[in-house]
């Protein structure tokens, strides 16, 4: 297994690469999703280097614990935490989106090594890793289900009777991490439709929830920590997150949901991003 880091300087040094490569895939393609991919770079990497059990040499190792990414449409920030961690070759990157890639638009459990499952449609992913979470309890398995939602899944009504199954089993094995960006394809959440109050409705269906800066790698990795430690019922980590975080230009814009930079925009975007790192290097 890789060996995990705790020290935020070195896991912000990673995310920042993680947003680089995600602007580069992103340029590459022509095509693709910009804003939730660059807000969860920093959950990503706390779970990818410091929290999971997993090893990138042995991707089917059966005691791995299992990451199920329902929000598909954030894969680049999936395939480069991946790439990073040494699932595959960095440079297989800039292949996103393109003929005969194995990192297509939306993650296919058959194409790479290290995907548990395909996504796409929104609000499933969770009732699938809800089965998995039961499965892995009812063989007497110990590895740990993750899985990453966004907010505007809780549009669907699926999520809801997930919801309901996972808590009535009790299934302590599961956290789901949320991206609480506050924004969908068309709109602010709460004008499109509303989620608030979202902590009590979710303590209502018997989760447990925490609540975390989705920017503050120290304060992920206590959330994850916290998860780890409840017995009683599964976790939900509502991650508060800028969509585009990193970018100034795209930062808690909706119209970059799911549309990818122009080369003079990559450029600028990278540009800002070589500055934050220079920072964390002072």
């Amino acid at each position: 297994m890789p060996t995990k880091l705790a020290d935020d300087k070195q896991l912000k040094l990673i995310a920042n690469s993680i947003r680089q490569n995600i602007i580069r895939m992103l340029v590459s393609a022509g095509s693709g999703h910009s804003g939730g991919p660059l807000g969860m770079a920093d959950v990503f990497t706390a779970l990818y280097f410091h929290v999971l059990k997993h090893n990138p040499k042995k991707p089917d190792w059966d005691e791995r614990d299992r990451v199920f990414l329902s929000n598909g449409h954030i894969c680049p920030v999936m395939y480069a935490t991946m790439a990073e961690a040494g699932y595959f070759p960095v440079d297989e990157l800039l292949t996103l989106r393109k003929f005969g890639t194995r990192l297509q638009g939306h993650p296919h459990n058959k194409a790479l090594p290290g995907i548990e499952t395909s996504g796409g449609p929104l609000g499933q992913g969770l009732s699938i890793a809800i089965g998995a979470a039961l499965a892995a309890k009812l063989d007497n398995k110990k590895h740990h289900i993750y899985c990453l939602t966004s907010d505007g899944e809780n549009d669907e009504g699926q999520i809801w009777e997930a919801l309901m199954f996972a808590g009535a089993n009790k299934l302590n094995n599961l956290t789901a991490i949320m991206d609480r960006n506050n924004m969908q394809i068309d709109g602010h959440t709460e004008d499109v439709m509303p989620l608030e109050p979202l902590r009590a409705k979710y303590e209502a269906f018997n989760w447990h929830v925490i609540e975390t800066d989705g920017h503050n790698i120290h304060h992920i990795m206590d959330a994850f920590e916290e998860a780890k430690a409840i017995y009683e019922k599964p976790t939900i980590i509502i991650a508060h997150t800028i969509p585009g975080k990193g970018v100034s230009f795209m930062e808690n814009d909706y119209e970059w949901h799911g549309k990818p930079p122009t080369q003079d925009q990559a450029t600028i975007a990278l540009k800002e991003l070589a500055h934050e790192r220079k920072q964390l290097l002072k």
